[in-house]
């Protein structure tokens, strides 16, 4: 996955304003006191009156009227329509090609799609470029944005050079908290991070596929595709490992906030097989793959509750 972006460096300060946001909330919700014993207040005396019932929390809707797209090349498309180019008509988020049906198209229907839907996904980003991406989609005060990130930060030159877990939960904290703070009420829709380990086991079994990787794409799992040595297995296990520790993140930060749902690692668990790649690089989903993302992504939008 080409990487085209750079960042500088930035605070790794823990925020900690959200985590008390989210405990006051659940006081609220469940009536807490801070008195002694911790139990709840008796309710005043006095005929006739009921105690006063807890605040609901905010209702999910299943059928947003707008959608923005944050994220990387998986939603821009990239190599599904031409070789080394972004094709976002194939967005499974937000494009408008008939044959891939995506997110918003099936949401708000194919004449809406145009004029209710943003993407403003950037192949070859990573985490530390997300926030910057919500600001831009918190202009458009969208319904619904939807979140596929974290390919980038696997895929580098190295195991070694690979985003830290803190930087990734830093990075993505800060996106969704400055969306709440221009746009309250905006729902997020979280994809995990496809499994790299998948894609290459299935993608080496293309010629073609491995003579393209050897041009660079994510070569922290893809380098030396066919040596299944100790050294090349240990350093896939790792890459595989830290994407699962990514999606830990994206789960628990999604849970902290009402009007997040994560997709339950969905896109993580889904086999892809060849026919759903790129045919120019083996990796990228395709239009059939960008299909299957619309598919899942659908389902987990529109469902009574979210994924367990």
């Amino acid at each position: 996955m080409p990487d085209r972006t750079r960042r500088g460096h930035r605070s790794r300060t823990a925020v900690t304003g959200l985590a008390a946001w989210a405990c006051a909330g659940a006081l609220a919700l469940t009536g807490c006191s801070g008195g002694a014993g911790g139990g709840a207040k008796s309710a005043p005396k006095g005929a006739g009156h009921a105690a006063a019932a807890a605040p609901a929390g905010p209702v999910w809707n299943r059928h947003p009227g707008s959608v923005a797209a944050v994220g990387d090349s998986m939603t821009r498309g990239f190599d599904a329509c031409s070789v080394l180019a972004d094709c976002p008509e194939v967005s499974w988020a937000t494009g408008t090609d008939r044959a891939v049906r995506s997110l918003a198209a099936r949401l708000l229907g194919p004449s809406a799609v145009t004029a209710h839907s943003w993407n403003h996904a950037v192949s070859g980003a990573r985490i530390a470029q997300l926030p910057e991406q919500m600001a831009q989609a918190a202009r458009e005060r969208p319904e619904l944005v939807t979140v596929m990130i974290g390919a980038n930060d696997a895929c580098r030159g190295s195991v070694a050079s690979m985003t830290p877990v803190e930087d990734f939960r830093f990075s993505f904290d800060l996106s969704l908290r400055q969306l709440r703070a221009a746009v309250p009420k905006a729902q997020v829709y979280v994809s995990s991070v496809p499994d790299l380990w998948r894609l290459w086991s299935t993608g080496r079994r293309s010629p073609l596929g491995k003579q393209v990787w050897k041009l660079g794409i994510c070569k922290s799992m893809l380098a030396d595709a066919d040596d299944m040595g100790a050294a090349a297995t240990a350093r896939r296990a790792a890459v595989r490992a830290r994407v699962v520790e990514y999606n830990t993140v994206l789960r628990e930060v999604c849970a902290e906030d009402e009007l997040c749902r994560y997709d339950g690692d969905a896109v993580f668990h889904y086999p892809f097989t060849g026919a759903q790649l790129s045919p120019w690089d083996w990796f990228h989903p395709g239009r059939d793959g960008q299909a299957r993302l619309a598919e899942i992504a659908y389902r987990n939008v529109t469902a009574p509750a979210p994924p367990a």
